[in-house]
């Protein structure tokens, strides 16, 4: 119990950290992509009718560089407009015909501006190791008021801490979030494996070879990072 009771305390400077980012990155609307409320405007473009679990198909041919093609930057608009997940920087070079790296980093930024000057509901973030067109926290209530739009990540304090474990110790079994946490912690894990925040990375080599869980790419969508380096530190 004492040796519990010490870990609790070494774990609950993160937890404090890591509940204090969440309550200023994550809100309500803050992962919600244009293509979330499809299905509330169906008359928006025919293309997105029905594209209800849409992702951009691997095949999608690369822009070529000749005089007739569409501007880079509009291409890359387009494409984050579509997409539901983050698209890598190399994924959106390639469709818009850029070579990697700077200048597609450049394009995004002057998107990003074009949108701030117009004032626009949208703007372009940097999550889960890509980008995506992401509508901005302070209309969260206005588009509450919206049929058909997702419910919020919603999380318990105990829910959270144990997160917070596997978050700061992955991959980590059951046995020693318990330990950390001093609680048994097997229906928490299992409610973050159901939604998608958590997932299981492997087994570890101790007697019985348990299950080994980490965070996914949800989670880093949900929490506004780009990967596991943007953790506050503990």
């Amino acid at each position: 119990m004492r040796n519990a009771l010490h870990m609790i305390r070494h774990f609950a400077y993160p937890i404090h950290m890591f509940a204090n980012f969440c309550n200023r990155n994550q809100h309500p609307f803050a992962s919600k992509r244009p293509s979330d409320f499809w299905n509330v405007r169906q008359d928006t473009a025919d293309f997105r009718l029905g594209a209800e679990n849409a992702k951009l198909p691997d095949d999608i041919p690369a822009a070529e560089p000749t005089a007739g093609t569409l501007p880079p930057i509009a291409l890359l608009e387009a494409a984050l407009f579509l997409a539901r997940e983050p698209m890598s920087c190399r994924r959106l070079a390639q469709l818009a015909g850029l070579p990697e790296g700077t200048r597609t980093r450049q394009l995004l930024r002057e998107l990003n501006q074009r949108y701030d000057n117009d004032q626009a509901a949208f703007c372009i973030v940097e999550v889960a190791e890509g980008f995506q067109l992401r509508t901005r926290p302070e209309f969260a209530s206005w588009l509450a008021r919206m049929q058909g739009v997702p419910a919020a990540v919603r999380l318990s304090n105990p829910a959270m801490e144990t997160l917070t474990v596997i978050a700061y110790r992955q991959p980590v079994s059951r046995a020693e979030v318990d330990r950390i946490r001093g609680v048994q912690s097997g229906d928490l894990i299992r409610q973050l494996l159901d939604q998608g925040l958590a997932k299981i990375v492997g087994r570890s080599e101790d007697l019985g070879r348990p299950f080994l869980y980490g965070t996914t790419t949800h989670f880093l969508q949900i929490f506004g990072l780009s990967s596991l380096q943007d953790l506050p530190a503990a």
